[in-house]
Formats: structure tokens, sequence, C-alpha cells
């Protein structure tokens, strides 16, 4: 079953989608953006369609990155198919904007006359995809006769069908809460997900996939890790919080990244706090921070009823003070200074919220 699209009417992907059902793909076609578990999707999907098996050899053509010149991609275009009405011609990591400007304009000339018998895609996978306006005769005939597809990252309704999909196809189930949790936990593009929906199938003894299932196996994104820590200080556990900052920095996490998602944490903790008193709730934490999902907005609320605006407040200036002196003391030991945060931030009293 194919995943579905991005939240919203997408006239690019649309009229891929469209072009599939009805196998009448055009010449023309730029595929990027951050889910490259649905680039890839379609990607196959345009082979079927285009390739007929055992063909591929004849009529499919890749090449990547500094392979790439437009005379080389000319020369396959000119080649003509065998035994099947089309040729595929993958262009991996070619970013057309950035080619000198008499390789933009052999480009241009070649899409304004590329023959039907071939499908010309350009997959941004490593390198990112940016149009440039100011180059106006590429703009203009990539507009003219092309399809750029953006594959955006899911919104949580439709990456939370997807994930009862795929578990269902393995002979599971799982509750909406704990679907919200995986992608929590392990954060929310499809790639990453398929692996561990994959590793918890196989783990897990009962039919229905339970949260202890998830946590058994699962690796946590560093985020959520934080999060684990950030919610041990506040409850006063402070061996805890101890434990997760040391697996951290066991599994060679970086000390500045630690910090970095640290006092990002705290500073959203803090705008929880004042949201909470200001009786303002998670809807407007996740549009202040532009927040995809309820799942780390709800639990930010509930982590601000339990502390006070001062404590909060404290930890994110003992934050800015740790990343300047990472930043600018000659020899200073990352570690050291991110185990005295938090030992910092254990000493001052939390201050658990009455109301």
């Amino acid at each position: 079953m194919p995943p579905k699209p991005t939240k919203g009417p997408d006239p690019a992907y649309q009229e891929l989608k469209k072009d599939l059902a009805a196998q009448t793909l055009g010449t023309l076609y730029i595929l990027h953006g951050e889910e490259a578990y649905l680039r890839d999707y379609y990607l196959g999907r345009m082979r079927q369609v285009l390739i007929p098996e055992g063909m591929e050899g004849f009529n499919y053509h890749r090449l990547e990155g500094k392979q790439v010149t437009p005379q080389l991609i000319a020369d396959l275009v000119d080649n003509l198919p065998m035994m099947s009405p089309r040729t595929l011609i993958e262009i991996v990591d070619y970013d057309i904007y950035k080619a000198s400007e008499a390789d933009r304009k052999t480009l241009v000339d070649l899409f304004e006359d590329l023959p039907e018998y071939c499908c010309l895609v350009f997959v941004y996978d490593i390198l990112g995809f940016k149009s440039d306006a100011r180059m106006k005769q590429l703009s203009a005939v990539l507009k003219a006769k092309g399809n750029v597809v953006n594959f955006q990252r899911q919104s949580q309704g439709d990456l939370t069908d997807w994930i009862y999909r795929r578990f269902k196809a393995t002979g599971h189930s799982i509750d909406t809460n704990d679907a919200h949790y995986l992608i929590f936990l392990c954060g929310d593009l499809m790639h990453g997900l398929i692996t561990e929906i994959d590793k918890i199938s196989a783990y897990a003894k009962g039919t229905r996939i339970t949260r202890g299932d998830i946590d058994a196996v699962a690796v946590p994104q560093l985020d959520a890790v934080v999060f684990q820590m950030t919610d041990a200080l506040m409850e006063q556990n402070y061996d805890k919080a101890y434990e997760v900052l040391g697996d951290l920095l066991h599994m060679q996490e970086s000390p500045i990244m630690i910090l970095s998602v640290l006092g990002k944490h705290f500073r959203q903790l803090l705008s929880a706090r004042i949201a909470f008193d200001q009786g303002k709730g998670a809807d407007y934490l996740m549009g202040l921070w532009g927040m995809r999902s309820p799942y780390p907005a709800q639990k930010l609320m509930n982590g601000a009823r339990r502390v006070s605006p001062g404590w909060c407040g404290r930890a994110v200036g003992r934050c800015a003070q740790t990343d300047l002196a990472m930043k600018s003391q000659v020899g200073a030991d990352s570690q050291e200074l991110l185990l005295n945060l938090l030992l910092t931030l254990s000493a001052s009293e939390v201050h658990h919220a009455t109301h």
C-alpha cells in the first residue's frame, strides 16, 4: 500500500501520483525533500512503470555527483530505447543551479527539447534543492517542462496511519498513544521509523505492541533522551539524570550537541510554564515552537506544572553560561562542564508548582 502524501494539497505531488496511475509520466522531474522514504518509494514506482523487467540494462541509466556533466546527460538522452517505449535517466545529487553558465545553457537547451521517449529525473539525496529565480531561463524551463516534487515530512495524522499499516503488515497492532510515543522517541522520518518498526515487531511477543516493546528495542533520538534527563531532574531523581547523561557520553554524543538540545528544552519548558500561568495550553506551545506533533508539547505542559518559572529561568541561564564556557575557554573539558551543569541544576531547588 503506498504511503499517503503530506498534509494539504500539493499540486506537484498530485501530478506525479496522477502520472503514475495513468502511466503517462512526463519527460522531466526533480525529486527532493526531507522525507527520503517517500522520494525513494515514488522513484521506485517510476522505474516500475517505465522499465519492463529485464530491460534495465538497456533503458535505465543512473549517474551520481562528480560523474555528471551536461554533455553526458545529453548523450544518455540521445540513446533510443530498446524493446520498450521509454528510457529512464536518474541524475543523483547534481545541483543544476550551481552549474557553470555554459553548463546551465546546455541544460536549458536540453530541457526545452527532451524527446517523448525519455524521462529525465534529478534526485536530490545528500544535496538539498533550492531554486534560484535569478537564473530566469533555467527557472522558466523547469516551470514549463518539469515537475518539481518536494517530499516533506508527514503530518502527525498521516504518519500515525502509516505506522498502523506498517505494524498491521507484520501481524501486529498499535494504539494511537503508543504510535505517537514511537514518533516522539524515534523521530518523524519514515525511513528511520521503518527500521524501528521492524525491530519492535520482531521482538514483540503479543499481537498488540506495548510501550514496553518499544522501549526494549527502539533507539531513541537525542531530543527524547534529553526529555528523560530533564524529567528526572524535575522529579529530583538525580541518579537517573546522571545515568542518562553518562549513557549519552558513553555513546559518544557530542557534549556541545547535548547542551544545545538541553538548552532548547529548558527554553521550551520556560515558555510552557509561562503559557501555563497565562491559561494557555499545548496548542499555543505547538504554534510558538513550530512543533508538528502535540505529544512533546503536552509533555512540556505537564512538566511545566511541576516546576516554578524561577527554576526554569535559572536552568536556561546556566545552559547559556555553560555554552559560552565550552566555546570560549581554551582547553575546556566539555564533558566536565556538562556534568557541572547537571550538578548545579540538581543543587537548585525545583520549587514544584502548587497550582
